[in-house]
Protein backbone atom coordinates (compact mmCIF):
# COMPACT_ATOMS: atom_id res chain seq x y z
CA UNK A 1 0.00 0.00 0.00
CA UNK A 2 2.63 2.45 0.67
CA UNK A 3 5.05 3.32 -1.81
CA UNK A 4 8.06 3.07 0.97
CA UNK A 5 7.74 6.52 0.96
CA UNK A 6 8.74 8.45 4.26
CA UNK A 7 6.68 11.16 5.02
CA UNK A 8 8.02 13.79 7.38
CA UNK A 9 4.62 15.55 7.63
CA UNK A 10 1.18 14.12 7.18
CA UNK A 11 -1.67 16.36 7.43
CA UNK A 12 -5.51 15.52 7.93
CA UNK A 13 -9.23 16.93 6.93
CA UNK A 14 -11.49 17.71 9.72
CA UNK A 15 -14.94 17.03 8.47
CA UNK A 16 -15.76 13.14 7.31
CA UNK A 17 -12.00 12.28 8.63
CA UNK A 18 -11.02 13.20 11.50
CA UNK A 19 -14.51 13.70 12.56
CA UNK A 20 -17.88 11.86 11.55
CA UNK A 21 -19.61 15.50 10.33
CA UNK A 22 -19.63 18.06 8.00
CA UNK A 23 -19.54 20.89 10.60
CA UNK A 24 -21.40 23.57 8.54
CA UNK A 25 -23.99 20.98 8.13
CA UNK A 26 -24.42 20.76 11.71
CA UNK A 27 -24.86 23.94 11.74
CA UNK A 28 -27.53 24.53 9.00
CA UNK A 29 -29.35 21.89 11.47
CA UNK A 30 -29.21 24.34 14.16
CA UNK A 31 -31.34 26.87 11.81
CA UNK A 32 -33.56 24.35 10.44
CA UNK A 33 -31.65 24.33 6.81
CA UNK A 34 -29.88 21.16 6.53
CA UNK A 35 -31.12 19.92 3.65
CA UNK A 36 -30.67 23.05 1.33
CA UNK A 37 -26.70 23.40 2.80
CA UNK A 38 -25.88 19.52 2.50
CA UNK A 39 -26.85 19.77 -0.94
CA UNK A 40 -24.46 22.34 -1.38
CA UNK A 41 -21.30 21.08 1.10
CA UNK A 42 -22.09 17.16 -1.59
CA UNK A 43 -21.95 18.79 -4.37
CA UNK A 44 -18.49 20.53 -3.08
CA UNK A 45 -17.08 17.28 -1.78
CA UNK A 46 -17.96 15.28 -4.81
CA UNK A 47 -16.24 17.86 -7.57
CA UNK A 48 -19.17 18.84 -9.39
CA UNK A 49 -19.50 22.28 -8.06
CA UNK A 50 -16.58 24.37 -6.74
CA UNK A 51 -15.83 25.27 -3.21
CA UNK A 52 -15.59 28.92 -4.02
CA UNK A 53 -19.18 29.01 -5.37
CA UNK A 54 -20.77 27.42 -2.36
CA UNK A 55 -18.80 28.43 0.72
CA UNK A 56 -20.12 32.32 1.58
CA UNK A 57 -23.50 31.22 0.40
CA UNK A 58 -23.35 28.22 3.13
CA UNK A 59 -21.95 30.75 5.73
CA UNK A 60 -24.69 33.20 5.10
CA UNK A 61 -27.74 30.56 5.21
CA UNK A 62 -26.27 29.24 8.74
CA UNK A 63 -24.52 32.86 10.22
CA UNK A 64 -22.48 30.82 12.94
CA UNK A 65 -22.07 32.85 16.28
CA UNK A 66 -19.96 32.16 18.84
CA UNK A 67 -22.26 29.87 21.09
CA UNK A 68 -22.73 28.35 17.76
CA UNK A 69 -18.92 27.54 17.22
CA UNK A 70 -18.38 26.14 20.44
CA UNK A 71 -20.99 23.47 20.46
CA UNK A 72 -19.73 22.64 17.07
CA UNK A 73 -16.03 22.41 18.29
CA UNK A 74 -17.48 19.94 21.00
CA UNK A 75 -19.81 18.24 18.57
CA UNK A 76 -16.52 17.58 16.57
CA UNK A 77 -14.91 15.95 19.84
CA UNK A 78 -18.09 13.63 20.14
CA UNK A 79 -18.33 12.58 16.91
CA UNK A 80 -14.47 11.36 16.27
CA UNK A 81 -14.09 9.22 13.48
CA UNK A 82 -12.46 5.72 15.45
CA UNK A 83 -9.14 5.12 15.51
CA UNK A 84 -8.34 9.43 15.32
CA UNK A 85 -6.74 9.55 18.89
CA UNK A 86 -4.93 6.45 17.72
CA UNK A 87 -3.58 7.67 14.55
CA UNK A 88 -2.22 10.62 15.43
CA UNK A 89 -0.71 9.53 18.25
CA UNK A 90 1.29 6.89 16.42
CA UNK A 91 2.42 9.20 14.14
CA UNK A 92 3.67 11.65 17.08
CA UNK A 93 5.63 8.92 18.46
CA UNK A 94 7.38 8.21 15.00
CA UNK A 95 8.36 11.72 15.09
CA UNK A 96 6.23 12.89 12.33
CA UNK A 97 4.82 16.69 12.22
CA UNK A 98 0.66 16.42 11.96
CA UNK A 99 -1.38 19.19 10.46
CA UNK A 100 -5.19 19.43 10.90
CA UNK A 101 -5.96 21.06 7.07
CA UNK A 102 -9.02 22.06 6.43
CA UNK A 103 -11.84 24.50 5.07
CA UNK A 104 -13.95 24.23 8.01
CA UNK A 105 -14.62 27.21 10.83
CA UNK A 106 -10.99 27.65 12.85
CA UNK A 107 -12.89 28.29 15.89
CA UNK A 108 -14.78 24.70 16.36
CA UNK A 109 -11.46 22.75 14.04
CA UNK A 110 -9.11 24.52 16.63
CA UNK A 111 -11.14 22.50 20.07
CA UNK A 112 -10.82 19.35 18.01
CA UNK A 113 -7.05 19.87 17.05
CA UNK A 114 -6.44 20.50 20.96
CA UNK A 115 -8.65 16.76 22.13
CA UNK A 116 -5.64 14.97 19.36
CA UNK A 117 -2.77 16.92 20.40
CA UNK A 118 -2.24 19.00 17.34
CA UNK A 119 -0.79 22.32 18.40
CA UNK A 120 -2.49 25.16 16.94
CA UNK A 121 0.50 26.28 15.22
CA UNK A 122 0.02 23.32 13.07
CA UNK A 123 -4.08 23.99 12.19
CA UNK A 124 -5.16 25.74 8.76
CA UNK A 125 -8.95 26.50 8.83
CA UNK A 126 -10.98 29.43 7.82
CA UNK A 127 -10.92 32.12 10.55
CA UNK A 128 -14.66 33.85 11.15
CA UNK A 129 -15.25 37.37 12.63
CA UNK A 130 -17.91 38.11 15.45
CA UNK A 131 -19.37 41.43 16.50
CA UNK A 132 -18.96 42.61 20.60
CA UNK A 133 -22.09 40.62 21.05
CA UNK A 134 -20.69 37.62 19.76
CA UNK A 135 -22.70 37.40 16.68
CA UNK A 136 -21.29 36.21 13.32
CA UNK A 137 -19.55 39.33 11.36
CA UNK A 138 -18.43 37.18 8.56
CA UNK A 139 -15.53 34.92 7.46
CA UNK A 140 -11.61 35.51 6.14
CA UNK A 141 -12.29 35.87 2.28
CA UNK A 142 -8.92 36.01 1.93
CA UNK A 143 -8.18 32.65 3.15
CA UNK A 144 -7.06 30.04 0.32
CA UNK A 145 -9.18 27.36 2.46
CA UNK A 146 -12.16 29.02 1.50
CA UNK A 147 -11.19 28.12 -2.43
CA UNK A 148 -10.88 24.88 -4.18
CA UNK A 149 -7.28 24.87 -4.80
CA UNK A 150 -6.77 25.91 -1.02
CA UNK A 151 -5.33 22.65 0.51
CA UNK A 152 -2.41 23.06 -2.40
CA UNK A 153 -1.40 26.46 -1.63
CA UNK A 154 -0.96 24.90 2.42
CA UNK A 155 0.40 21.92 1.21
CA UNK A 156 3.29 23.54 -0.91
CA UNK A 157 4.61 26.18 1.81
CA UNK A 158 4.39 22.46 3.95
CA UNK A 159 6.54 20.71 1.67
CA UNK A 160 8.82 23.18 1.13
CA UNK A 161 9.39 23.20 4.92
CA UNK A 162 9.33 19.38 5.33
CA UNK A 163 10.01 17.76 2.27
CA UNK A 164 7.81 14.81 1.70
CA UNK A 165 4.18 14.98 3.15
CA UNK A 166 0.71 12.86 2.59
CA UNK A 167 -2.45 14.66 3.12
CA UNK A 168 -5.43 12.38 4.42
CA UNK A 169 -9.19 13.32 3.24
CA UNK A 170 -12.49 12.60 2.29
CA UNK A 171 -13.36 15.16 -0.41
CA UNK A 172 -12.15 16.50 -4.04
CA UNK A 173 -10.96 19.23 -1.74
CA UNK A 174 -8.05 16.95 -0.45
CA UNK A 175 -7.13 15.88 -3.75
CA UNK A 176 -6.45 19.19 -4.75
CA UNK A 177 -3.51 18.85 -2.71
CA UNK A 178 -1.35 16.71 -4.95
CA UNK A 179 -0.96 20.09 -7.07
CA UNK A 180 1.03 21.29 -3.90
CA UNK A 181 3.08 18.31 -3.69
CA UNK A 182 1.22 16.12 -1.08
CA UNK A 183 0.84 12.57 -1.53
CA UNK A 184 -2.99 11.83 -1.50
CA UNK A 185 -4.68 8.98 0.70
CA UNK A 186 -8.27 9.16 0.12
CA UNK A 187 -10.48 7.95 3.31
CA UNK A 188 -14.04 6.39 2.42
CA UNK A 189 -14.56 5.30 6.41
CA UNK A 190 -17.65 8.25 6.74
CA UNK A 191 -17.97 9.07 2.99
CA UNK A 192 -17.72 7.28 0.07
CA UNK A 193 -17.09 9.73 -3.13
CA UNK A 194 -16.43 7.37 -6.48
CA UNK A 195 -14.44 10.17 -7.84
CA UNK A 196 -12.41 10.26 -4.74
CA UNK A 197 -11.55 7.23 -5.04
CA UNK A 198 -10.51 7.22 -8.68
CA UNK A 199 -8.40 10.19 -8.30
CA UNK A 200 -6.29 9.41 -4.73
CA UNK A 201 -2.65 8.43 -5.02
CA UNK A 202 -4.46 5.33 -2.88
CA UNK A 203 -7.65 5.17 -1.25
CA UNK A 204 -8.83 3.26 2.43
CA UNK A 205 -12.02 2.16 2.58
CA UNK A 206 -11.94 1.02 6.09
CA UNK A 207 -14.15 2.50 8.73
CA UNK A 208 -11.35 3.18 11.35
CA UNK A 209 -8.73 5.95 10.64
CA UNK A 210 -5.68 4.11 11.71
CA UNK A 211 -6.37 1.92 8.56
CA UNK A 212 -4.64 4.81 6.99
CA UNK A 213 -1.60 4.18 8.16
CA UNK A 214 -1.47 1.16 6.18
CA UNK A 215 -0.54 4.17 3.35
CA UNK A 216 1.47 6.50 5.61
CA UNK A 217 4.10 4.35 6.99
CA UNK A 218 6.84 1.84 5.48
CA UNK A 219 7.01 -1.61 6.87
CA UNK A 220 10.19 -0.11 8.80
CA UNK A 221 8.15 2.36 10.35
CA UNK A 222 4.95 0.16 10.98
CA UNK A 223 7.71 -2.70 12.68
CA UNK A 224 9.07 -0.17 14.74
CA UNK A 225 5.45 1.41 15.74
CA UNK A 226 4.62 -2.69 17.25
CA UNK A 227 7.62 -2.82 19.01
CA UNK A 228 7.14 0.53 20.74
Amino acid sequence: MNPQRTFAAVCFDCDSTLSRIEGIDELASRRGRRQEVSRLTEAAMSGSLAIDAVYAERLSIVSPDQAAMAWLGELYVRELVPGARETVQALHSLGKVVYLVSGGLLPAVRHLSRALAIPDTHVFAVAVDFDGAGAYRGFDSTSPLARADGKAVVCRRLAARHGSIAMVGDGMTDIAARAGGAYVVGFGGVAYREQVAKSADCYIAGLELTATLEALLTDAEREALALA
